[in-house]
């Protein structure tokens, strides 16, 4: 069994797939929001 050294493995794939669902959420969020807003003004 090899020995566990912290910090070495190469976690960059997992660090950009994290940026890119972190950007996803909130741009979610945002659309959502605008699209309340949006439908509130628009029933008056």
């Amino acid at each position: 069994m090899a020995e566990h050294k912290h910090g070495e493995m190469d976690i960059s794939v997992q660090e950009k797939t994290f940026a890119t669902f972190m950007s996803m959420v909130t741009k979610g969020t945002i659309f959502c929001i605008v699209l309340l807003i949006f439908i509130a003004l628009v029933n008056g």
